[in-house]
């Protein structure tokens, strides 16, 4: 199944932008008359019909919708700590967007080593991602912030989890995604927010403001896990949870 995408719509016509049009025209040869597949990044994919193959700018007129396509059961946002390594990074937002994820939020630590972060080609790397797995919906990239800022940013009724590698007693994710856990009986899709550090872990001073607001803190095993790997196996276990 091939996967465009646009989020400009015109009066029931989908068009889609250079980029789009320019594989749909001339690298997959589709002509007027054609049906192809279009989703908005916020969830639908609209049927089409190619009314304009234009590959500067491809017009469609839509037959028909459908919500949600793709979608999980739950909101997933994953505050990770961008890699040394800036590839690790961008292989983590992608395969997680392909198994379900809603917000990647690169979040800078006391102990990272990468200090800054360009979005762009993550967007780029996540739209494609989306396609790729068939979901209607596109992650969000937000803008770097601090672990602090993202911590105190995080509403309190929301499941937060942190994953550190202080010792303590931990749960793991399963447990608290059980039908015994936070959100038992609650009929909204679950929010849930999980917190990784970077290479060097988070700083007491971070973990301890974490569990001050409510954060839990969790094990993901045995092994010590690189940055992007736990972010993963994090992901793996909401998504084998639902």
């Amino acid at each position: 199944m091939e996967l465009f995408y646009s989020n400009h719509t015109e009066g029931g016509v989908i068009v889609l932008d250079a980029e789009e049009s320019a594989h749909c025209v001339k690298v997959l040869r589709h002509r007027n008359g054609d049906e192809i597949s279009v989703i908005d990044g916020c969830g639908t994919l609209f049927r089409a019909v190619l009314e304009d193959a234009d590959p500067r700018g491809a017009r469609a007129r839509i037959t028909g919708s459908e919500s949600n396509f793709g979608a999980h059961p739950y909101r997933l946002a994953m505050a990770v700590c961008p890699t040394k390594n800036i590839d690790r990074y961008e292989w983590f937002a992608e395969k997680a967007t392909e198994i379900g994820v809603d917000v990647i939020a690169p979040v800078i630590g006391d102990h990272s080593e990468r200090k800054v972060l360009k979005t762009e080609r993550l967007e780029r790397l996540v739209k494609a991602a989306a396609k790729q797995s068939l979901k209607g919906a596109i992650p969000t990239i937000l803008q770097p912030q601090s672990v602090r800022d993202f911590i105190l940013s995080v509403p309190d009724d929301a499941l937060k989890i942190i994953c550190y590698c202080f010792d303590g007693n931990k749960r793991t994710i399963a447990e608290l995604l059980s039908p015994a856990g936070p959100s038992a009986g609650d009929s909204a899709l679950p929010e849930i927010f999980i917190l990784i550090g970077p290479e060097g872990d988070f700083s007491t001073e971070e973990a301890e403001l974490a569990l001050s607001r409510g954060w839990v803190p969790v094990t993901l095993g045995s092994s010590r896990l690189r940055t992007e790997t736990a972010a993963i196996v994090a992901v793996t276990q909401v998504y084998s949870a639902f």
